[in-house]
């Protein structure tokens, strides 16, 4: 399993405008890490200070204009604030390359069925 750990940063707030918000991790330590990790979505884990574990739907996508990677996760049951704390993310299963979609109700339909996918793992894989 890979491990990425980061603070979670504030993002453009997408995931949230489309029902499933995301813990976006800074950048800069993704590079300090030196990674090689292929774009696209991920069933993996979240693992909180608390010592808590959520399965979580992992996106590693480009950004424009910008070497380094996107990291977002969307912790499946959690509900509250993480910005500024520290997370760990844990790669277990690579499940389909990034890509864009044409509508964002095409976008919505596929993250369901990533979220499903990723329900099939353990938290603590």
């Amino acid at each position: 399993m890979i491990l990425i750990s980061g603070k979670v940063i504030h993002g453009d707030k997408y995931g949230r405008k489309l029902g499933f918000p995301t813990a976006n991790l800074d950048r800069r330590s993704f590079s300090r890490q030196k990674l090689k990790i292929r774009l696209g979505v991920y069933a993996g884990r979240a693992d909180l200070l608390s010592g808590k574990k959520y399965r979580a739907a992992i996106v590693i996508g480009p950004v424009d204009k910008k070497v380094l990677p996107k990291l977002e996760a969307h912790l499946i049951g959690f509900n509250g604030n993480l910005y500024g704390k520290q997370l760990k993310l844990g790669l277990v299963k690579y499940l389909r390359p990034f890509k864009k979609f044409v509508s964002q109700e095409d976008l919505k339909k596929q993250i369901r069925k990533d979220i499903e996918k990723v329900k099939r793992f353990k938290a603590n894989d």
